[in-house]
């Protein structure tokens, strides 16, 4: 499949469970890659596994000035980025009244503000040859809520937000801006739940089961791809019916 053949893609949170799939769905689809997470080793095992058209960018999104550099960086090496793919967060979570300021400025930091850094670097490249994609991986508690998670909640809905109002600034310059929400992936992302704490999740699920990495990826490939180009400002909810819209 060569459905994304001469594309290239910068894509953040490379080396988790969803970020790598996204990374193989879209090599296999013939995309050329800059791959950036914060750990150096797993950034060379992925692109071991990917190949060499694929280039690694160790960065630490938390600092703005490590964003100018890495946005730069990849421009340089690639010439030009058709496809952003903001996958990188984290996850801090306490109830509110235990909650550490820290806790709530690192989350808000990493999942919201370096998305709006890094999106506006690269929209200015997207600008000058007018046309690019950029998608955002939102979370369905972004849009059900979710106690104990109130600064990564509010983080995945304010990229919504941020989602719909850029769509409309960018529609003109032939750039599309989406989302995609995954509801309970089995993932690293849930790899602190225990047994009984699944099962109760799998229960709220009208398909009855955890989804994969894969099917994020499936939608990522999809939004990147051509099939998308008249689709903007909407979120691809990807939850097995969990939470409906």
């Amino acid at each position: 499949m060569s459905m994304l053949k001469g594309k290239t893609v910068l894509l953040t949170g490379s080396t988790g469970s969803i970020g790598k799939e996204i990374a193989k769905k879209l090599s296999i689809s013939g995309a050329k890659i800059a791959l950036s997470a914060t750990n150096i080793d797993k950034l060379k095992s992925l692109k071991a596994d990917l190949g060499n058209d694929h280039l690694i960018y160790p960065c630490d999104l938390s600092d703005l000035n490590n964003i100018n550099k890495l946005s730069e960086d990849v421009i340089g090496d690639f010439g030009t980025i058709d496809i952003l793919i903001n996958n990188a967060g984290i996850k801090r979570d306490d109830l509110l009244i235990r909650m550490k300021d820290d806790d709530w400025f690192d989350v808000i930091n990493m999942n919201l503000t370096s998305v709006y850094k890094l999106t506006k670097n690269i929209t200015k490249q997207m600008f000058k040859q007018r046309q690019g994609k950029i998608i955002s991986i939102s979370s369905v508690v972004g849009f059900s809520g979710n106690p104990g998670q109130t600064n990564y909640v509010s983080s995945k809905s304010g990229l919504v937000g941020f989602t719909k109002s850029l769509a409309m600034e960018v529609a003109t310059r032939g750039i599309t801006v989406n989302c995609v929400a995954p509801g309970m992936i089995d993932s690293d992302m849930i790899d602190s739940l225990n047994e009984k704490q699944k099962e109760t999740i799998i229960g709220k699920i009208p398909m009855a089961k955890l989804g994969l990495p894969s099917d994020v990826a499936e939608a990522c490939l999809f939004l990147s791809s051509h099939m998308s180009d008249y689709i903007t400002g909407q979120t691809i909810h990807v939850n097995g019916g969990m939470v409906m819209h």
